[in-house]
C-alpha cells in the first residue's frame, strides 16, 4: 500500500466521519427542534387578559388597577355578545321564560301592596295580570305554533289596560313581542333543535371568555378563567365558526368529514350577529399581548390538569430523584468495578457476574419499576411507617439499580485505561494496593468514570417506568420527607398529560413545555458534569 493511497484513504475516512457527525447533528435538530420550538410556546406566547387575571388571582402578580381597567374594557366589548345570547336564550328556553314570568307576577303583587290598593281592586287587578302570565306560560310550553301566536296576541292586546301602568307587569308585553319574533323566525318545530345547537355555542363562548361576571362560584379551578393564550383562543374561535359533520357524498362510499359554517344553523335569527362580532372583535374582547412567562420554571400547578401554573415542583422532584439515585449508584458502582478489576480473578463466578451486569444494563426499565414496587416500596414503607408506599427514597433506589450496571461498566473501562506504570510506580514506592487505587488509579480514571456518570444521569432523569410505581404522583407537589409520599416529576407528568384524554388536548403547550424542560434539565446536568470532568482532566495534566 503506497503512501499516496493511504493518504487518500485517511482523507476518505475523515470525510465519512465528518459526514456522520453532520448527519447525527441533523437528526438531533430534526427530533429536538420541533419539541423545543413547541415547548418554548409554554414560556413565550401572546397572553390574553384572562392570563393576567389568572396571574393576579392565583399568584398575586400584576398591577391591580391596570388589570381592573383592562377587565372593564373587555367586558364592555363582550356585553353585546352576551346581550344577544341572553335574548335568544329567552326565546328557546321555556324554563327561563316561565321563571321570569312568575317573578314578574310576584313583583307586581308586591308593588300593589305598597300602593295600598283596596282589597277588592287588588284581587281583580291580580286576576287580570294572572291571565297575562298564564297566557305567556301556555305560549312558552305549547308546541302548536297557532296556539302560541294566539296566546301572545292576547297578551299584546292588553297593553293599554290601566292595571299594568307603571308596574312590573309591563314587562309581559316585551316578553310577548320577543317570543313572537322567535316563533315566526325559528318556528316551534325547530325549537329543540335550536336549543341543542345554541347550547354548543354557549359552551364554546364560555370556554373562550370564562364565567360571566356575577356567575355563581365555579367548583373546578380550570373553569375559573377563559382562554389565557391567544393561540388557544383562535382554536376555539375556529370551533365556534365551523362545525364538523360526517356526510355521505356518494351512495355506498365511506362518510367524509366536512366543515360547514356554524352560522348557517342560525340563519335568519339574531344569533347571526354573534358570529360576526366574535370574528371581527375578538382582539378587543381578549386583549392579546406578548408575554414571557419565565415563572413557568418555578410556579406550581394550580389545577389538576396543568391548566394554569408551571413546572417548578416537577423540576425539583426530578432533580431529587436523579441526584439521590446518583448518590446511591456512583460509590457502589465504582467500588464494584474496582473489586472486579483489582481483587477478583478471571474465574467462572466472576465471568457469570460480569455477564449478569451486562444483562442488567439491557433489561427494560419497566422491570426495574416492578421490582422497586415489589421490594423497595414495602421495605421503605415498613421502615418509615408510610402506609401510602410511594416515596422519593423508593424511587431513587429503583433508579439507582437501573443505572448501576452502566456505571460499573464505564468505571471498569476507565480503570483499565489507566497505564499500569502508574500502579507499578506507586507500589514500588511502598504504597498499599488500597492507597494506590484511591490516590493514583481512581483520580486518573475519574474523567472516564464521569463519562459513565453523564450517561447514567441522563437516563435516570428521563425514565418514567421505574418511578411510575415507586415515586411519581399525578397531583400534589414535592413532599416534606424523602420517606413519605411521592413527588411530581417531569417524565411522569408529561406521560400523564399525553394519556390524559381531553386534558392534554386542552393544554398542548404544557405537554411540549414539560418535555422541553426535561431536555434542558438533562443538558444542564450534563454540562455541569462535563465541566467537572474537564477540570479534573486539566488538573491531572498539571494545567
Amino acid at each position: 500500500m503506497t503512501i499516496g493511497f493511504r493518504q487518500k484513504l485517511d482523507a476518505l475516512f475523515t470525510s465519512i466521519s465528518g459526514l456522520s457527525v453532520i448527519l447525527m447533528t441533523a437528526a438531533l435538530v430534526l427530533v429536538l427542534g420541533p419539541i423545543l420550538l413547541k415547548g418554548a410556546s409554554a414560556v413565550v406566547f401572546r397572553g390574553t387578559v384572562e392570563f393576567r387575571q389568572m396571574q393576579l388571582e392565583l399568584f398575586g402578580r400584576g398591577n391591580v388597577l391596570d388589570i381592573q381597567a383592562e377587565t372593564t374594557e373587555v367586558e364592555a366589548a363582550r356585553n353585546e355578545v352576551y346581550s344577544i345570547i341572553d335574548h335568544f336564550k329567552k326565546g328557546i328556553d321555556a324554563d327561563v321564560q316561565i321563571k321570569q314570568a312568575r317573578d314578574i307576577y310576584r313583583e307586581y303583587g308586591r308593588q300593589l301592596r305598597l300602593r295600598q290598593i283596596p282589597s277588592d281592586k287588588f284581587t281583580a287587578w291580580r286576576q287580570k295580570v294572572r291571565k297575562l302570565r298564564d297566557a305567556l306560560e301556555t305560549a312558552y310550553t305549547t308546541s302548536d305554533e297557532k296556539e302560541a301566536l294566539e296566546q301572545l296576541d292576547f297578551v299584546l292586546s292588553q297593553q293599554n289596560i290601566p292595571e299594568v301602568d307603571d308596574t312590573a307587569a309591563g314587562q309581559y308585553f316585551q316578553m310577548a313581542r320577543d317570543y313572537r319574533k322567535i316563533v315566526t323566525e325559528v318556528g316551534l318545530d325547530h325549537k329543540e333543535e335550536y336549543a341543542d345547537k345554541f347550547k354548543q355555542v354557549e359552551e364554546i363562548i364560555k370556554d373562550i371568555f370564562g364565567p360571566r361576571p356575577g356567575e355563581s362560584t365555579i367548583l373546578m379551578a380550570s373553569e375559573q378563567f377563559g382562554m389565557t393564550r391567544w393561540d388557544r383562543t383562535l382554536f376555539h374561535l375556529n370551533r365556534l365558526l365551523w362545525v364538523e359533520e360526517w356526510v355521505e357524498k356518494k351512495p355506498g362510499e365511506p362518510l367524509v368529514k366536512v366543515q360547514r359554517p356554524r352560522v348557517e344553523q342560525f340563519a335568519g335569527t339574531e344569533m347571526v350577529k354573534v358570529f360576526d362580532l366574535m370574528e371581527d372583535n375578538l382582539q378587543a374582547m381578549q386583549h392579546p399581548k406578548l408575554t414571557i412567562y419565565w415563572q413557568y420554571f418555578f410556579d406550581g400547578d394550580k389545577t389538576t390538569g396543568h391548566f394554569f401554573g408551571g413546572v417548578g415542583p416537577e423540576i425539583l422532584g426530578t432533580l431529587l430523584l436523579t441526584i439521590l439515585s446518583m448518590l446511591f449508584a456512583f460509590p457502589l458502582g465504582v467500588i464494584s468495578a474496582a473489586y472486579l478489576i483489582e481483587c477478583a480473578g478471571d474465574n467462572l463466578v466472576i465471568r457469570i457476574i460480569r455477564t449478569c451486569i451486562n444483562t442488567l444494563a439491557g433489561v427494560p426499565s419497566i422491570v426495574f419499576g416492578l421490582f422497586g414496587l415489589a421490594f423497595w416500596v414495602p421495605m421503605i414503607s415498613t421502615i418509615s411507617g408510610n402506609p401510602a408506599g410511594s416515596s422519593i427514597m423508593a424511587g431513587s433506589l429503583t433508579l439507582a439499580m437501573l443505572i448501576l450496571p452502566i456505571i460499573i461498566r464505564a468505571s471498569e473501562e476507565a480503570i483499565r485505561s489507566v497505564p499500569h506504570t502508574y500502579k507499578e510506580a506507586s507500589l514500588s514506592l511502598g504504597a498499599s494496593k488500597l492507597r494506590t487505587f484511591v490516590t493514583v488509579q481512581f483520580p486518573a480514571a475519574l474523567p472516564g468514570i464521569l463519562t459513565g456518570v453523564i450517561l447514567s444521569m441522563s437516563r435516570a432523569a428521563g425514565e418514567t417506568a421505574p418511578i411510575l410505581f415507586t415515586a411519581a404522583v399525578a397531583v400534589g407537589g414535592v413532599p416534606d420527607s424523602l420517606f413519605h409520599g411521592g413527588t411530581l416529576a417531569l417524565p411522569y407528568s408529561a406521560y400523564n398529560l399525553a394519556v390524559g384524554d381531553v386534558t392534554g388536548a386542552r393544554v398542548p403547550h404544557n405537554q411540549f413545555g414539560m418535555v422541553m424542560t426535561l431536555v434542558l434539565l438533562v443538558l444542564l446536568l450534563n454540562i455541569v458534569a462535563i465541566v467537572i470532568r474537564s477540570r479534573v482532566s486539566k488538573k491531572l495534566l498539571g494545567h
